[in-house]
């Protein structure tokens, strides 16, 4: 198996794979059972906010 980089010792597995999406889904259902879904709702407009700004300086 041949790496990209020289330098590149980290692959992701399948575990790590599983075991991030299930902090990811963990903390939306978090955030849609006991907050309504409103911490997910700021991070949405932040990240229209951060894609507005990058398109106006292509």
């Amino acid at each position: 198996m041949t790496d990209t980089h020289p330098k590149a010792h980290f692959f992701m597995t399948n575990p790590i794979a599983v075991f991030l999406a299930l902090i990811i889904f963990g903390g939306l259902a978090y955030d849609l059972i006991w907050l309504d879904g409103q911490a997910t709702l700021m991070l949405m407009r932040k990240l229209v906010d951060l894609i507005e700004w990058m398109a106006f300086w292509r």
